[in-house]
């Protein structure tokens, strides 16, 4: 099962400290950053962001008739779990593929576009910070292929 891809930094900065008057260093551990997850702010914000991405989604004219008949919290459910196991998290998501979720619904670039926009308009209210909102949107630009026009 294909998933979202990320790449994950690890910060690799060690300080070296010289002790007053001696010569023997000290040096601290290597620090791995924080997985995504865990800079998000976890499932409860990361469920949060999806239940105002959602909401956006169905305020905006652009896209709303898309998701008419959809599985509203099935729909949810699923975009939780996915950002949950794609940023590092403990999640398992057993969703379709983006490829295979969206084949035939031939979606518009402004489709794709709009809904961009509406889950940015959700990390910002949430006030996630920029490195993490870009990481979260560079993700979703990586699936555009397997969105667009299926």
């Amino acid at each position: 099962m294909r998933t979202i891809r990320l790449m994950f930094v690890a910060a690799l900065a060690a300080s070296t400290v010289v002790a007053c008057g001696g010569s023997k260093k000290a040096t601290t551990a290597p620090v791995a950053e924080k997985s995504l997850f865990d800079r998000l702010g976890g499932k409860d914000a990361i469920t949060t962001v999806v239940d105002m991405f959602v909401a956006n989604i169905a305020a905006d004219a652009r896209i709303n008739a898309r998701f008419t008949n959809a599985d509203i919290p099935g729909l949810k459910g699923k975009m939780v779990d996915q950002i949950c196991a794609a940023t590092g998290g403990p999640c398992k998501y057993e969703g379709k593929d983006m490829k295979t979720a969206h084949t035939g619904m031939k979606l518009t670039e402004e489709e794709f576009s709009a809904t961009v926009e509406d889950l940015t308009k959700a990390l910002n209210d949430a006030k996630v910070g920029d490195k993490e909102k870009n990481e979260l949107l560079g993700a979703l630009g990586g699936m555009k292929a397997d969105i667009v026009g299926q």
